[in-house]
């Protein structure tokens, strides 16, 4: 393994953050196909906008880009699960755009405006702000060893 987190020739989704990154990536492409699911989403599914009446498992608000974006995301984290940095930038920027869309969120949700392209309502909002923390949190942490050279302490006998 190199320094970089790629796993060249090793196998798919070896180390921890691409684990992570897959199942990220099945979660969220099975929440893209639940959102077309009659029973599973209910009301009235729209292209987008805020209009949508569709919510899945009748709580987030969902539209036909809303579940066509959940499979983009989920697509692309299931390829990056491949490669170790990619995997890492998949859950780090992932959650950024999560947290960045939670922003966005708390401006417009119920608010009827041009700039309104997503259907959000409140528990949207949330899980967002949870996903983004999450992601970012888990492409930061997950799968680094702590530092072998710490300042101050002897280093050990095994070098």
């Amino acid at each position: 393994m190199t320094d970089d987190g790629n796993d060249r020739g090793r196998g798919y989704a070896r180390r921890d953050h691409q684990k992570v990154a897959l199942g990220f990536g099945i979660v969220f492409v099975l929440v893209g196909i639940a959102g077309f699911v009659p029973g599973i989403t209910t009301g009235t599914l729209s292209l987008a906008g805020p209009m949508s009446g569709a919510k899945l498992l009748g709580i987030f608000e969902v539209s036909v880009l809303h579940n066509l974006v959940h499979l983009l995301y989920g697509i692309v984290g299931i390829i990056a699960a491949g490669n170790g940095t990619f995997s890492r930038y998949y859950l780090i920027w992932g959650g950024v755009v999560y947290l960045l869309l939670w922003i966005y969120g708390l401006i417009v949700t119920g608010v009827r405006t041009p700039v309104n392209f997503v259907p959000l309502n409140d528990p949207d909002n949330w899980l967002h702000f949870g996903l983004g923390v999450i992601m970012a949190g888990m492409g930061l942490f997950v799968g680094r060893s702590a530092p072998t050279d710490i300042p101050g302490r002897p280093r050990s006998a095994s070098r």
